[in-house]
């Protein structure tokens, strides 16, 4: 008996044993032709195997190794940042190219000329889609970015640029080697000729906390002041400083005589106010603290609230400043309002799924755009409280990423932390172009951009800036100097 059973047990191994060689030689065949067709790894995903990944070029799968000693270990993450990089330069080179795809079909400059000479087109449509075909054009060309001091190029790594009101100047923070930050402003030159030239006015103001927020100030005149959100580090406290632009220029000799640092605890958010009833007031968001300042009385308003605010924006008809957190809620405070205990004193609440990373108001300020930690891109009716319309394509999972918007030209820009920057029209939500970086994707070298359509001032040149690492892009609209319909801001 114990033998009748060792027998059919080797019988019955035979027979699994020949099932298995029919379903790998079967599923060879097949896998040679998923391969010879695949153009990535999405196309074989019908044919992964548990332990292995298909290499497209060799056309064979291989085995995973994870987590042990082997001198070339392959990990899922290293093909994953493979297959970006490869992604990432096949649309470089797309993007090099001098006819790029359409953002809408059938569209171009000659046919949308033909419906407004038709009276097809009204003014105002015809400007704003003119500006979608040019955005979707632009060319990317290196900027050389010289000091004003020893006329050398940039060596140091970009962390941030801000663009003042009328694009006239940019506000630049920059890593140095030994550590830490140090402050510039970039001013523009060449413009009437056509050329877009770059010059920086450093100044020896370095810090060694990292910069959360950046806004621009109007304390004495129009951007007469740039205000930092700076991290405290170890026994140092965190400040709000108070800056004037004239510190960064070579022109003006004399010292200014308003140089303001507010000691603060971390602060996440910063944001002026230009409504004259608050007049040179700026908020601060902190860990579940909002504070507004007076800055030159120094008089203090609190407001406690149950998350950290990493987002503000102030209103311009009135004195309301608008605010985004941790926890995706959202909440406007009016600062007429005094004496309010608990939340009594908020306004217009609503929420997104995750916190919100920035919130930027149209000029009908009854529209609010926000953006998330999850990518969304969310436009919110106001007086409603409910989303009008979605962006998509944005992509963010932890990073603090600002959103960008062009009313005038109808655009709305965004730098995901995938590296790649997005423009979308911001009447219908629909992506217009996606923009990667001349550098290889990281965590630390997301691109910064600033976008107008008057880079250098009233007579400046339309485009858009991106500084990523050392270096400094401009993406022209190359525009034909006698077609002057795409500086008419459409209405």
């Amino acid at each position: 008996m114990r033998k009748w059973n060792s027998r059919e047990e080797r019988r019955s191994r035979r027979r699994q044993g020949a099932h298995r060689n029919d379903w790998y030689r079967d599923n060879r065949q097949r896998i040679k032709e998923y391969g010879r067709n695949a153009q990535d790894l999405s196309s074989c995903s019908s044919m992964k195997l548990p332990g292995f990944y298909f290499d497209v070029e060799k056309n064979r799968y291989f085995r995973l190794l994870p987590g042990h000693n082997n001198c070339n270990p392959l990990t899922k993450e290293q093909l994953q940042e493979k297959e970006r990089e490869k992604h990432r330069a096949r649309l470089l080179s797309e993007d090099d190219q001098p006819f790029k795809k359409a953002p809408r079909v059938g569209l171009n400059t000659a046919l949308l000329l033909q419906k407004r000479r038709v009276g097809l087109l009204p003014s105002n449509s015809y400007c704003r889609l003119v500006h979608e075909v040019k955005a979707s054009g632009m060319m990317r060309q290196r900027l050389e970015v010289k000091s004003t001091e020893n006329h050398s190029p940039n060596q140091d790594n970009f962390r941030v640029i801000v663009g003042d009101s009328a694009s006239e100047r940019v506000f630049t923070v920059n890593d140095v080697s030994h550590g830490g930050c140090k402050y510039g402003i970039m001013n523009f030159k060449g413009c009437s000729r056509g050329s877009l030239a770059v010059e920086m006015c450093d100044n020896l103001y370095f810090t060694n906390r990292k910069v959360n927020s950046i806004c621009w100030a109007s304390v004495n005149h129009p951007d007469s002041h740039v205000l930092l959100c700076l991290v405290g580090m170890a026994d140092t406290p965190g400040c709000v400083s108070l800056l004037p632009a004239s510190l960064f220029s070579n022109s003006n000799p004399e010292q200014p005589g308003m140089l303001c640092s507010f000691k603060i605890s971390a602060a996440w958010s910063c944001a002026w106010c230009l409504n004259p009833q608050a007049d040179k007031s700026f908020s601060t968001g902190l860990s579940r603290r909002i504070i507004v300042q007076d800055a030159e009385a120094r008089r203090t308003q609190t407001y406690s609230v149950t998350s950290d605010v990493l987002a503000q924006q102030f209103a311009v008809r009135a004195p309301v400043l608008f605010n985004g957190c941790r926890s995706g809620e959202m909440f406007s405070i009016d600062l007429r309002v005094r004496g309010r205990r608990g939340g009594g004193w908020k306004s217009s609440r609503f929420h997104q799924e995750s916190a919100i990373t920035s919130v930027r108001l149209l000029q009908d300020e009854n529209y609010l755009l926000a953006a998330d930690m999850l990518g969304q891109i969310k436009l919110w009716d106001v007086r409603a409280t409910k989303p009008v319309r979605e962006y998509k394509g944005h992509h963010n999972e932890h990073a603090y990423l600002p959103i960008h918007v062009n009313e005038a030209e109808g655009l709305l820009l965004a730098v995901g932390q995938d590296c790649y920057t997005r423009l979308w029209s911001l009447q219908d939500g629909q992506l217009l172009r996606t923009i990667p970086s001349p550098h290889p994707a990281a965590k630390d070298l997301i691109p910064s951009v600033v976008f107008s359509s008057q880079l250098g001032g009233r007579r400046g040149l339309p485009g858009l800036l991106m500084a990523v690492k050392h270096d400094l892009y401009y993406f022209s609209y190359n525009t034909d100097p006698q077609d002057t319909t795409t500086r008419q801001p459409a209405r």
